[in-house]
């Protein structure tokens, strides 16, 4: 099912299998669901629509094919390895340059953190590099038995620089663990990924793994759309903040928010043995 507001993407598929559910699908299977210059700029596009959807309260997001994502698309860097050899561009304007380009794909994958529609991530198959960086930004990670996992930029000469050296370690609070595997490359598994918290649950196949994650997705979508976003924004905010700054700025949210009909409407609903219906954002 189609949204008339959805528009068509090069790099993704969007589709509504469920009242309120999105799920956003890497859609490259030819190049094995690279990451290229088109997709960090739908990716963005894609979950600010979201953001402001009001058919949307929760969504998942996968990859076609046999695979999550082998990351980068290193065939889509000509343009960048073209700027760094030119000679007749000094290095501060390279730099200036690069930079650019990286704090635009940074804010690609920071949409999904901004938006504040829980986004679970439905992980099958290889999840490489960037693919990393990406599923750290989502809420909630799910895996298939088949799925495996590397952070793999130091052998690509550079340091992971689209959120996985921020996110990750506070995802698995291990901080020995999460170095070992950002210096060595080391692969890692499904098994080891949900013992260390990286993931939180294994599916058998990639079949049982989208419908247990569409499931949740559909569960949160049948909660208040007012208190899920709260929740996750009080969530992200209180990762980077103290205990004090976090329950100052849920204090502050809820001021607004408790004024919210969904709060009348889930307490009667629970006095009344009653599954409630929320108003659209």
């Amino acid at each position: 099912m189609m949204s008339g507001g959805d528009k068509n993407y090069e790099t993704l598929r969007v589709m509504r299998p469920r009242e309120f559910v999105v799920q956003v699908e890497i859609a490259r299977p030819e190049k094995k669901n690279a990451m290229n210059k088109a997709f960090f700029s739908e990716i963005r596009q894609c979950f600010d629509s979201l953001a402001v959807d009001g058919e949307c309260r929760a969504i998942v997001l996968s990859g076609s094919g046999t695979l999550f994502t082998a990351g980068l698309d290193l065939m889509d860097l000509g343009h960048l390895m073209a700027l760094l050899d030119d000679p007749d561009t000094d290095m501060g304007r390279k730099a200036l340059k690069v930079r650019q380009l990286l704090g635009e794909w940074q804010q690609s994958f920071n949409a999904l953190e901004k938006c504040l529609k829980p986004v679970i991530a439905a992980i099958h198959g290889a999840c490489i590099g960037g693919g990393i960086d990406l599923t750290s930004a989502c809420d909630i990670r799910y895996c298939s038995q088949d799925a495996w996992f590397v952070i793999k930029e130091i052998d690509l000469g550079l340091a992971a620089d689209l959120g996985t050296l921020q996110r990750f370690p506070k995802v698995i609070g291990n901080d020995s663990l999460a170095r070992e595997l950002a210096y060595t490359a080391r692969p890692f598994y499904a098994d080891e990924a949900k013992q260390m918290g990286f993931v939180s649950r294994v599916f058998q196949d990639k079949d049982l793994l989208i419908e247990g994650a569409l499931e949740t997705a559909a569960l949160i979508a049948s909660k208040s759309p007012i208190a899920v976003a709260g929740t996750k924004a009080s969530l992200v905010y209180s990762r980077d903040h103290t205990v004090e700054e976090g329950m100052n700025h849920i204090g502050v949210w809820n001021q607004g928010m408790l004024q919210s009909k969904d709060l009348t409407k889930a307490a009667m609903a629970l006095m009344e043995k009653k599954t409630p219906t929320f108003s659209k954002l």
